[in-house]
């Protein structure tokens, strides 16, 4: 899902202006010689911690796992953040746009802009799937992005960046394991149907097939109605039993997402949420082990 919706453009757009008018009223964290990272999201904000450590203050803007990230409102303290950030991590491939409109109102020239999309090396064509935190090679691409940046603004603790990003590679090879292990399992080459493309590097490197018809996960992500023959089509993988499990995005919902999960459970075919933002008391590697854990459950 891209958080770029004329909704939030236009709270991007006001926050700007409350932003200065109420940066006198909000403290910011003390100067007491950390780094300032502001994320775009507590995923990419998580990952950044697991590199600086006790070094960085993160500001993740968006953070809350019951919350829509349609939904997203800006306040002044967002602003005030990144007025002072010495990192800003975004996603990119048009997934956050808001942050370089709020950046620009904030009036920070001299921020380290990551774009993990770029950072990425995806090809950013139209079709571009923007939810490259649930790739691992893009995530450890950022991971060492991040450490490098830590390192340039505070090169006394390059040795401390550098056992972090190799702790956090280590954990990334484990994850990366345990998709090898789905793809050599009896799953490998099985069907499954999304309700937004958000999981799907982590099906297709675990060597699942998604199988749902481009133009629904497409209409459910942009929160458009999907067309009638497009939806028999999604609902035909359940009644005909052609898909092994439904990843369905956990933070939308509507009438066709509520319609292709009851025709999953009316199957028998097991579903598993995915999330955009981390849930509740998780960092991202506990996050993603749940997540595969859950993929390799449904699929027995």
């Amino acid at each position: 899902m891209r958080l770029t919706t004329k909704a939030t453009a236009l709270l991007a757009a006001a926050v700007i202006a409350s932003g200065l008018a109420g940066c006198a009223s909000t403290t910011p964290p003390s100067d007491d010689g950390t780094i300032s990272i502001v994320a775009s999201t507590n995923v990419w904000g998580d990952v950044a911690k697991q590199i600086g450590g006790d070094a960085i203050h993160v500001t993740s803007i968006i953070s809350d796992p019951a919350q829509d990230p349609h939904s997203y409102e800006a306040n002044a303290q967002v602003q005030l953040a990144l007025s002072k950030a010495d990192i800003v991590i975004e996603n990119g491939g048009g997934y956050d746009d808001f942050v370089g409109t709020l950046l620009g109102g904030a009036g920070n020239s001299t921020a380290r802009i990551l774009n993990a999309v770029k950072i990425s090396g995806f090809d950013q064509a139209e079709g571009l799937n923007e939810h490259v935190w649930y790739d691992i090679p893009t995530v450890r691409k950022v991971a060492a992005r991040i450490a490098t940046s830590l390192t340039a603004l505070d090169s006394s603790q390059s040795a401390t960046f550098a056992a972090h990003q190799k702790t956090f590679d280590d954990a990334l090879a484990g994850l990366e394991a345990e998709e090898a292990t789905i793809k050599a399992g009896p799953a490998a080459g099985e069907g499954v149907a999304i309700t937004e493309p958000v999981p799907l590097y982590l099906l297709s490197a675990s060597g699942l097939v998604d199988k749902t018809p481009a133009a629904f996960s497409e209409a459910i992500e942009e929160g458009m109605d999907v067309a009638p023959d497009v939806l028999r089509k999604t609902l035909a993988l359940f009644t005909e039993h052609r898909v092994a499990l439904l990843a369905y995005n956990e933070q939308t919902g509507g009438p066709e997402t509520d319609q292709v999960l009851a025709a999953a459970k009316t199957a028998g075919v097991p579903t598993v949420g995915m999330t955009e933002t981390l849930p509740e008391g998780k960092d991202y590697l506990s996050w993603m082990t749940d997540n595969l854990h859950a993929v390799k459950a449904a699929l027995g």
